[in-house]
């Protein structure tokens, strides 16, 4: 089981004054196996509602209020909570009587059973109760849901639920950038781009009438209808950790980590540590290995990569970069191995030279080193420093590194002539600062030719491979016996 120590309970208010009472009473008296902190957003109500939620906050103490002074939105609103949440978990509820809270726990046991960083709760999934709907709503909802799920290749039942249990350091990492209801398609097409483990549950619903106050309507669906489209394909910025979405790209990015993983499979020994894994870009190539070790420097991705791997016997996941911490940790931790690829790694770090020296003990004498790197100093530009590249390599400059470091480098290959060109006019023409999505898929689709192109001298290469050999060196960087 994992542990949940405290659920955000975020609700948005806008003239609310007639719920209000209810469903606060609702949000403190639901049932919780961890503790709860309430973050109230008034979104300037004019009705009594910021009156009423005032002396609320004023008698219990582990509610925060927040008032907007404009007009902005649920969207907006839920930024502001954000802001302010402490807890581990976060829930959205809106402020009025559609949703029950005592749900909350149901929604919470994916969490604690560590399968989910995400959890929503379904409308359509009835399981205790749910009023019936309009049918023109529910269509629509169907319908949104429907086309939510041919975008990002999900199969929901419920895109547009209010109950959205979101992990709270991915929702922190999120980027959000809507104002009003269009957030239910951006959190999902978002979570799905983060690739965030969704899973739905059951939660009863009594669909309010719009006689009783509901404010959603037909413009909001076609809001909806943009915004799927918008956060799925146009949104490059879409969370704050641009090393992270350009890991997840890639991760997707199958066929092409296949043929990054193929240009040098029948070298790989049957144990391997992979430096700078990513969220299990290759790994997945390597899953019948008899022992992976993944090192990953950046937590978010380590923690992404433990969700999505780490319940095989035969991969372990730890967290560190190439230096004497790290590393010294990973000696303790795991016996060296046939084989290190040192994946997309060397380009973050100073003093190269010194930091492989520091990874070969973590090989056997006699294994073998694969460096992947970016090629072609001339390509070096915005994209590349955003995601936090310090250079980019000649051939000769990278076998000279591997060199100093005490290897014996057999080859040192060049290959992507497609993907070179590719990120010469993103970051040197176009001086964009990030891959898109919609930029590794197109990748992905040219994959059956883009090993052919690689026979045409078109266009510098954008990966360099390079093998270097430990000659029978000691922990201690002295002559084996």
């Amino acid at each position: 089981m994992h542990e949940v120590t405290r659920l955000s309970i975020l609700i948005p208010v806008f003239n609310e004054i007639r719920t209000l009472d209810t469903l606060l009473e609702a949000v403190i008296s639901a049932p919780l196996p961890c503790k709860r902190e309430i973050v109230i957003v008034d979104d300037c109500s004019q009705d009594g509602s910021r009156e009423k939620l005032r002396e609320f906050a004023g008698s219990h103490s582990d509610v925060k209020l927040i008032l907007h002074e404009v007009n902005q939105g649920k969207g907006a609103a839920i930024r502001t909570a954000i802001e302010h949440m402490t807890g581990d978990w976060a829930i959205i509820q809106d402020a009025d009587l559609e949703y029950d809270p005592r749900d909350y726990a149901r929604l919470l046991e994916p969490a604690m059973e560590g399968i989910a960083d995400a959890v929503f709760g379904s409308r359509f999934l009835v399981d205790r109760y749910a009023l019936a709907m309009f049918f023109w709503h529910a269509l629509i909802n169907k319908s949104l849901t429907l086309l939510t799920n041919i975008i990002t290749d999900l199969n929901l039942t419920d895109m547009e639920t209010c109950y959205k249990l979101i992990r709270a350091n991915t929702l922190k990492q999120l980027i959000i950038r809507s104002n009003g209801f269009d957030l239910e398609p951006e959190l999902s097409v978002k979570l799905a781009r983060w690739g965030a483990r969704i899973c739905e549950v059951p939660i009863s619903y009594r669909g309010r009438t719009y006689a009783e106050g509901k404010k959603i309507g037909v413009r909001d669906a076609i809001a909806a209808i943009i915004a799927i489209f918008r956060y799925a394909w146009f949104d490059t910025h879409y969370c704050k950790n641009e090393l992270a979405s350009m890991y997840h790209s890639m991760s997707r990015a199958r066929w092409f980590n296949r043929w990054i993983v193929n240009q040098f499979r029948k070298d790989l020994g049957d144990e391997v540590m992979i430096l700078g894994s990513g969220i299990a870009g290759i790994a997945y190539e390597l899953l019948d290995r008899k022992r992976i070790v993944c090192l990953e420097h950046d937590d978010d991705c380590a923690e992404r990569l433990q969700h999505s791997l780490g319940h095989l016997l035969n991969l372990s996941v730890s967290k560190g970069g190439m230096n004497e911490a790290a590393i010294g940790e990973a000696l303790k931790q795991h016996a060296p191995v046939d084989s290190i690829i040192c994946f997309h790694t060397l380009e973050h770090i100073e003093d190269e030279a010194e930091k492989l020296k520091l990874v070969i003990p973590l090989l056997r004498p006699g294994g073998k080193l694969f460096v992947i790197a970016p090629h072609g100093k001339s390509m070096y530009s915005g994209l590349d420093k955003s995601l936090g590249l310090k250079r980019r390599y000649a051939a000769e400059e990278l076998r000279e590194l591997m060199e100093q470091a005490g290897l014996q480098v057999e080859t040192c290959s060049k290959f992507n002539r497609l993907g070179g060109l590719g990120w010469r006019i993103s970051g040197n023409l176009l001086h964009k600062t990030a891959v898109s999505p919609a930029q590794m898929r197109m990748f992905e689709y040219l994959m059956p030719i883009v090993p052919l192109l690689d026979m045409i001298p078109f266009h510098t290469h954008n990966t360099l491979i390079c093998v270097g050999v430990n000659p029978n060196i000691s922990p201690d960087h002295g002559e084996a016996e």
